[in-house]
């Protein structure tokens, strides 16, 4: 697994906290699956589900953390990079997947739901 270069993913966090940088737009060239709504807020205090602005709160604070980045290839568009995250959230639920790209001056949420795989 290759290591996320320090730019990349300082390039990420100030991104993500950035209101008009982010996308999470569904197109056919670039499915999204961002479903933060139906997933549980374990420090949630009035919100007992994601918001939009509290995932991608979560997506900073954990690349600030130096969480574990994986570099997959995408399908949608063929050959682009994505930075796929895999977060324990809460005790007895499945990790969180989170899947991003980052586009010109923007950063794109591909995913962001509890994982399909146990890994």
């Amino acid at each position: 697994m290759m290591a996320l270069d320090a730019s990349i993913r300082h390039q990420l966090v100030v991104l993500a906290r950035r209101g008009r940088a982010r996308n999470t737009e569904f197109t056919r060239d670039r499915p999204t699956d961002w479903r933060p709504e139906q997933v549980r807020n374990p420090d949630g205090v009035l919100d007992t589900h994601f918001t939009d602005a509290s995932a991608w709160e979560l997506i900073a604070s954990k690349l600030e953390d130096e969480h574990p980045v994986e570099i997959v290839e995408l399908r949608k568009p063929p050959g682009a990079k994505a930075y796929v995250m895999k977060i324990d959230i809460e005790p007895g639920r499945p990790p969180l997947y989170v899947k991003l790209q980052l586009g010109s001056g923007q950063i794109i949420g591909r995913s962001f739901h509890y994982s399909k795989r146990q890994n």
